[in-house]
């Protein structure tokens, strides 16, 4: 974490030096564009029959050129608790109605939802109610890879049935190819730290099980169907713009 934290900083660092060397008033500028961004995802389609709702966390980097067009690359890491696979450990559970560890204590079993998405994008801001020419109305689309999974914690107990890589057979893993589209607005202020994007965002995954065989149902064939997985929401990211100092002016007598 602490490099990362590193980075952040000199990634601050750059763009306080900078602020005083833009201008966006009046001209529409070309400058990289990183950003920091969290997305609250609504699932749908094959997804929502194992997980509900959903947090993105990620960052993107890119490059704005002078024509309001964006490319880049985003990375985000999906995380939440709704799990909605049912009877995942019914086999299990003893009599009591409890999963015991190695020693026979009762055991707390925890499921999570977590995932990863890795997409390239391209993106063009319409100067529309905009303060000037570098903000607007923002369109993105992109095309990238999706995964996602069911995390097992058992904390500091053991269960022999779900450790290791016991767990995989109850992960429900998931990959395959990912498409996003997104719409909102861009705000690059003419001073100072309010630099920023929101909208909404869409996602369709194509994705297939990774598994061949889920231990909760070993007498049922694990599909080999594609799955599409939909994710709905809101997004915001704080955006970093690093600017290109202006050259000093010398005069001599």
């Amino acid at each position: 974490m602490g490099k990362q934290f590193v980075l952040i900083f000199l990634l601050l660092f750059v763009s306080f030096q900078s602020t005083a060397q833009r201008n966006v008033t009046d001209s529409t500028i070309g400058t990289p564009w990183v950003s920091i961004n969290y997305g609250a995802s609504f699932t749908d389609g094959d997804l929502i029959n194992r997980h509900g709702f959903m947090n993105h966390a990620g960052m993107f980097g890119g490059y704005k050129t002078k024509r309001n067009w964006i490319y880049g690359a985003e990375a985000s890491y999906l995380f939440g608790n709704d799990i909605r696979v049912s009877g995942l450990f019914d086999h299990l559970v003893d009599e009591k109605g409890t999963i015991t560890d190695q020693n026979g204590d009762i055991a707390t079993v925890l499921l999570y939802s977590r995932g990863l998405s890795i997409n390239g994008s391209v993106g063009k801001i319409l100067p529309i109610l905009n303060p000037n020419p570098n903000s607007g109305v923002y369109l993105s689309l992109g095309i990238g890879f999706l995964a996602h999974k069911i995390r097992i914690e058992t904390q500091e107990q053991v269960v022999p049935q779900l450790e290791l890589d016991y767990r995989k057979g109850y992960d429900r893993l998931s990959q395959g190819l990912n498409l996003t589209q997104f719409i909102g607005y861009a705000f690059m202020a003419n001073k100072g730290f309010v630099n920023f994007y929101g909208g909404l965002y869409f996602q369709e995954g194509f994705t297939y099980n990774s598994r061949d065989v889920f231990f909760d149902q070993p007498n049922v064939p694990v599909s080999s169907e594609q799955m599409l997985d939909l994710q709905y929401g809101v997004r915001l990211a704080w955006l970093i713009p690093v600017y290109k100092r202006k050259p000093k002016e010398f005069y001599f007598n």
